[in-house]
């Protein structure tokens, strides 16, 4: 009888959710409204509502489920599954993993979401089963995820991993954790976007220009677009950008010793664009022996990347 694997992503607005195979292949995957605030309590019974219904649907029987793996957003103790503080759905100290264990008799296992994402990327996109992985997911914010010895690294209280918040710089912009100058003010896609907008102003010959006044904003896309065009403006945008991200990877580089850096989010999409001057950045900051050991790539999963590292967490504590 076959066995399967159930992955669960959680996002502020909808959660992800996926059955698959032990080997990893998917056979299904849907989505579901995320209620935040005051309805967040119900979001445990929704995930399980609507796995019982795919279930169903497949005539797969409880029985042949191994498992839940969820990635959720937010400080995550992944030894207790408890969720310490999720601000953008409204969770503190909510005990995510034994309300779903309870509603389930499943085994449950909770990870941060960023965490999860690198779990899947490892298992079968570009990460490629490394034993030492650094995950950097440029979106709306920097995420991150550490894998040390085939481990993904949590700590004590569900912290590690945050790169997003390393303070690359002093008296930087405010960020949304209450600090100032957080990698995540410079190399997110508003930041790129806020830096570009800033420079803008000293480039009356910049295709950006146009853009700015016919949209009333920058995106991080017209950046990268400009750039590959060699527009100035954007050119010293890209450069700044990658500089303080390349410094950023090297410092964990030196601690982890990395064989693969795998770049994700929206900002990845740049391909290229984004790598080759990354790649410059790192090489000069990084240790030689660093940077020799290691190699970049692009996140291959896209947004499956949480339910396959999901039900990769499943896999691996059962194995």
């Amino acid at each position: 009888m076959e066995k399967y694997l159930l992955g669960v992503d959680i996002g502020g607005t909808t959660i992800k959710v996926g059955i698959l195979t032990e080997q990893g292949k998917i056979i299904d995957k849907w989505e579901i409204p995320t209620k935040v605030a005051s309805k967040a309590d119900q979001i445990p019974i929704d995930i399980w509502d609507s796995i019982v219904r795919k279930i169903s649907q497949h005539k797969i029987d409880k029985n042949q489920l191994l498992g839940i793996g969820v990635g959720a957003p937010g400080f995550v103790v992944a030894e207790t599954g408890d969720i310490a503080v999720a601000v953008n759905v409204g969770w503190k100290d909510f005990p995510l993993g034994k309300i779903l264990h309870d509603l389930t008799n499943l085994p449950v296992y909770i990870e941060n979401d960023a965490n999860i994402a690198a779990l899947g990327e490892n298992w079968l996109g570009s990460g490629q089963l490394a034993d030492n992985l650094i995950a950097v997911t440029l979106g709306t914010g920097v995420g991150g995820g550490i894998i040390a010895n085939g481990e993904i690294i949590s700590g004590v209280n569900g912290t590690a991993g945050e790169i997003g918040h390393m303070t690359m710089e002093e008296n930087g912009a405010p960020c949304n954790c209450g600090r100032q100058g957080c990698l995540e003010t410079i190399a997110s896609a508003t930041g790129i976007a806020r830096i570009a907008q800033e420079k803008v102003k000293h480039y009356s010959d910049s295709t950006l220009v146009t853009i700015l006044n016919e949209k009333n904003k920058l995106t991080a896309k017209d950046v990268f677009s400009a750039y590959g065009k060699g527009d100035r403006c954007a050119t010293e945008v890209v450069e700044e950008v990658t500089d303080v991200l390349g410094l950023a990877i090297s410092n964990i580089a030196a601690i982890l010793n990395p064989s693969k850096i795998v770049i994700g989010g929206g900002v990845s999409k740049a391909g290229e664009l984004l790598l080759n001057p990354l790649k410059n950045a790192y090489k000069k900051y990084a240790l030689p022996r660093s940077y020799e050991g290691s190699s970049f790539a692009i996140a291959s999963l896209g947004n499956d990347a949480g339910i396959i590292g999901g039900a990769y967490l499943v896999k691996k504590h059962l194995s």
